[in-house]
């Protein structure tokens, strides 16, 4: 492309970019004309005018604007018969299915909150996400109760479970079977039952970046502008459709991509899984127009066979997070993708970066005019602690142009208290750790990602890696610490650490992990212990034996070497996790070259 060329394309994006940002602005109009209306109240709505219409599009089963409604009234009616309401918890635990959405948008409606469970998690694991959610129900999916049965006796007493769908338990209650004998008809709701702006609607658990999971609260607010906002930004109606692959338990797959659609009368095309082999005979059969990625999955079909109708769609927009510069590219030429709109966000952050102008590799650029709405920084840190840096006068020091440095947003100025306000997590000790006081101004506040990032020239920012002990994987944020206690929890084991590391082709990091073992230690005992307490995505994909461990000045295990040194120059007997083959084999020289080419399937 010639100068004049790259000039007229950058004043087009510039000028499409403008109507985005105008468009969701736009959108967000409906939270300052109806301050209190719920998600909930947007979609009946719409249901309204949409009727029979598809909203939510299952393999197993789908859902009209009308049948959504219907629905969702009955669960909130059952929420209504247990007493539920502000201060209660529902978990939900099942896979993504046209039910998914209307259960939690049905249960909200009284005020309890519903948390979103990885479906995924076995053991220890699910243990503690239904324990710290303090659930007084569980719903979960016949398929998936064997999982529940197996912890029963260690969640907390009183805890009530609820079967959806098929199931050879007879003990307990079948609850769409129950809800079906419910009444049609929107339920009566005291006026003060109903959930405010600010009530806590969902739990959406996150690893932030260190510990184990956490419990976000996100409140009935929030959902709307996350929606509404999305919504505008994709300039989503009627005629589109969303194909969601993504899983329900998060913000994006489960929130964003459902109810940016539906407050705008659009249908969302539900999968279980990404599958690369099917993925574009269901794009094209199913006419859908806007497809919600994670980079991997952009990677997986750059990297798949040709399809012979992978061009043979009407996809116009593709929106996401997570996809790098050199797959971005590969993607778009390839499969002949119209527009891709990259964004950068945290279901329990207030740091948000749209890369309207579709610069590849970047997550996001604020322009001028919303400097004052979207104010991001770029502050120092610590490479081995990951705390942040301070100038003499003891305030953090901003990062310069394209120097990486951890991105925060304010949460109130100097002079006005706001630690004790914030309940970002369930778990308070958490919430503060995520604030981050005199930074810029004694006693001013401010919200930590734990998220690198570096901002060129041009005001593109631009995603690093992660600080502290959480890395991501296969689009999964992966606990480092968690996934070593698995680790030392299996017999033969002395210590352990667990730790990211770069492979190439592939985004984010693989797990690896160090261990000091005895001499009984067995590989094949240890694969079956991951598998008993961890999802698969979380098992480390290398298993290093170490005669020894450094240790920190304040005694804790050192991984900032063991992280450098990577798969290729441990020197240590080194194992790696071949899934297709199920066990782990030596990672002789062959074998660490053949991963370094970058062309291998992890």
């Amino acid at each position: 492309m010639t100068r004049a060329g790259e000039q007229k394309h950058t004043a087009a994006a510039a000028r499409a970019a403008l109507q985005d940002w105008v468009r969701a602005l736009e959108a967000l109009k409906v939270t300052q004309e109806r301050p209190d209306a719920t998600l909930a109240d947007l979609i009946r709505d719409r249901a309204t005018k949409e009727g029979d219409r598809p909203a939510l599009i299952g393999v197993e089963g789908s859902l009209s604007y009308r049948a959504l409604g219907a629905l969702a009234d009955r669960y909130t009616l059952w929420a209504l018969a247990q007493g539920l309401g502000r201060g209660d918890v529902v978990a939900l635990l099942m896979p993504n299915c046209a039910d998914y959405a209307a259960i939690w948008l049905g249960i909200s409606q009284t005020g309890c909150a519903v948390a979103l469970v990885n479906w995924c998690l076995v053991g220890d694991g699910l243990v503690h996400c239904l324990s710290t959610a303090g659930a007084m129900h569980v719903i979960v999916t016949g398929g998936l109760l064997d999982a529940v049965t197996a912890v029963r006796a260690r969640l907390p007493p009183g805890m009530r479970c609820w079967v959806h769908g098929e199931t050879t338990e007879t003990e307990l209650a079948r609850i769409d079977l129950l809800i079906a004998g419910y009444p049609p008809g929107p339920p009566a709701i005291a006026p003060a039952r109903r959930p405010a702006a600010d009530d806590r609607a969902l739990l959406i658990f996150t690893s932030g970046t260190t510990g184990l999971p956490k419990a976000a609260n996100v409140s009935h607010g929030r959902l709307v502008e996350w929606s509404c906002w999305f919504a505008g930004m994709m300039d989503a109606g009627p005629g589109d459709r969303l194909y969601n692959c993504l899983p329900m338990y998060h913000s994006i797959g489960g929130v964003v991509a459902i109810g940016a659609m539906l407050v705008c009368g659009g249908s969302v095309l539900i999968r279980e899984r990404f599958s690369a082999s099917r993925f574009w005979d269901d794009i094209a059969d199913g006419g859908c127009t806007i497809f919600q990625y994670i980079g991997e999955l952009c990677r997986y079909l750059v990297n798949a066979p040709p399809h012979p109708r992978e061009t043979q769609h009407g996809l116009r927009l593709c929106c996401g997070n997570g996809l790098r510069g050199e797959v971005w590219e590969a993607f778009q030429q390839r499969f002949a993708i119209p527009r891709i709109l990259e964004f950068y966000a945290a279901t329990e952050g207030n740091v948000s970066l749209y890369n309207c102008e579709g610069r590849p590799g970047a997550i996001g650029r604020i322009p001028a005019f919303l400097a004052h709405r979207f104010p991001v920084a770029l502050i120092r840190c610590d490479a081995e602690t990951g705390e942040p840096m301070r100038g003499a006068d003891g305030l953090c020091i901003r990062c310069g142009q394209d120097e990486p440095g951890e991105a925060i947003g304010p949460i109130a100025p100097a002079g006005r208290p706001a630690a004790g306000q914030i309940d970002i997590y369930t778990d308070a000790a958490a919430s503060a750790r995520k604030l981050l006081q005199d930074v810029f101004a004694p006693g001013d506040c401010w919200f930590r990602t734990g998220d690198l990032m570096r901002r060129d020239v041009a005001g593109y920012y631009y995603f690093i890696d992660r600080l502290g002990d959480t890395f991501r994987w296969k689009g999964e944020n992966v606990s480092t610490t968690e996934v070593a206690g698995v680790i030392r929890g299996c017999a033969g084991v002395i210590e352990a650490v667990v730790y990211g590391v770069a492979v190439p082709g592939h985004e984010g990091r693989a797990g690896m992990a160090a261990v000091i073992a005895d001499p009984d230690f067995s590989l094949e005992t240890l694969r079956a212990h991951l598998a008993q307490h961890l999802p698969e995505y979380a098992h480390p994909l290398f298993v290093r034996r170490c005669a020894a461990i450094d240790v920190t000045g304040t005694f804790k295990l050192s991984t900032a070497a063991l992280a450098r040194e990577g798969f290729t120059d441990t020197g240590d007997p080194l194992w790696f996790n071949d899934r297709a083959g199920g066990a782990f084999i030596p990672c002789d020289d062959a074998l660490r070259a053949t991963i370094a080419t970058g062309q291998t399937r992890l």
